[in-house]
């Protein structure tokens, strides 16, 4: 059973895509996604799942449940930063330390997606609330990494860090801002409403996510040739922690929710690294960070890690225990 669970995400359309767009790289294929078209479909998934998020939130009514899932949601991107620092330090300089921190306690939307599918895979539907939890968790781990870089910088902090500037970053970055605006327009709407863009929102979703998943497979091969240069330990962190955190928290999830579905979505919040909304951040509060290390561990091993092994152990622990 646990093998067969394995093969069937290992054997989805969506994530063969994914692995065609790194093996195009490697045989210096000249097939691309246009910036524009991928960008585009970027926008349609976050709309799509912030949408269909906000029609079922309308028919869930606001229980205590829903409240501690908000707060331990929280309590993931608070916590994870802080002890991933740790670690980092030993290795690391500050500044990468506290960008990589604050990549791997934020999450990554493209992760929350494709793990959405592979719930629909499984006959199961993503709850409303997990959408807004999903966005609340984006800004609290760049704030806790910075304030570490704060205390232990010992050069001195750079004085253009001014954390209120940091919280509205967060919160307008534009995937935030189109998950939260969709979830709120799905809300509203009616079911009458809802379904005259049904078709948009539901039946191209698939197409879509391969085709973006193609995408996120090419960018992913480019940035891994350099990646390497950076020696073991970037690589080794970004596939063990992810892993430790998908696992830990999808046990400690029952605390707060029975929901299988609920566990699952906790689970890859927590394994997920961010390399959209934190990236643009630390551009431009920790400059000194270097890109080349933190977007190639989230986005070229920790990605695709969650979606091959991650995801079907993920959904094991939250069956079983």
């Amino acid at each position: 059973m646990n093998f067969n669970l394995l093969l069937e995400n290992l054997t989805n359309p969506a994530l063969l895509f994914f692995v065609l767009g790194i093996i195009a790289v490697y045989l210096k294929s000249d097939l691309e996604i246009p910036p524009n078209s991928s960008k585009f479909i970027s926008l349609y998934l976050l709309f799509a799942i912030g949408f269909k998020g906000g029609q079922e939130l309308s028919h869930e009514a606001f229980t205590s449940e829903i409240g501690w899932s908000m707060l331990f949601g929280i309590g993931i991107s608070l916590l994870i930063p802080f002890y991933t620092f740790f670690i980092l330090k030993r290795k690391l300089n500050v500044f990468d330390s506290s960008a990589i921190a604050a990549a791997y306690g934020s999450v990554s939307a493209v992760t929350f997606v494709t793990a959405v599918s592979y719930l629909e895979s499984q006959q199961l539907t993503l709850h409303g609330h997990m959408v807004a939890i999903m966005a609340l968790m984006e800004s609290p781990a760049i704030i806790i990494s910075l304030v570490l870089l704060t205390i232990f910088n010992k050069e001195g902090i750079s004085k253009n860090i001014k954390i209120p500037e940091v919280i509205k970053h967060s919160l307008t970055n534009g995937s935030v801002l189109l998950i939260l605006g969709s979830l709120v327009i799905g809300f509203l709407a009616s079911a009458k409403q809802a379904e005259g863009i049904k078709p948009f929102t539901n039946d191209l979703f698939k197409g879509f996510l391969a085709i973006f998943l193609l995408d996120m497979g090419i960018t992913s091969g480019r940035k891994l040739k350099s990646f390497f240069s950076f020696g073991l330990f970037p690589f080794l962190f970004a596939i063990i922690i992810p892993l430790v955190n998908g696992c830990v928290f999808a046990m400690l999830s029952s605390l707060v929710t029975t929901d299988i579905t609920n566990r699952f979505m906790f689970a890859i919040l927590a394994a997920s690294a961010s390399y959209i909304a934190v990236p643009a951040a630390m551009k431009i509060t920790v400059p000194q960070s270097n890109p080349g290390l933190y977007l190639p561990m989230a986005l070229a091993v920790t990605f695709p890690i969650n979606i091959t092994v991650g995801m079907p152990l993920y959904f094991l622990i939250v069956q079983h225990f």
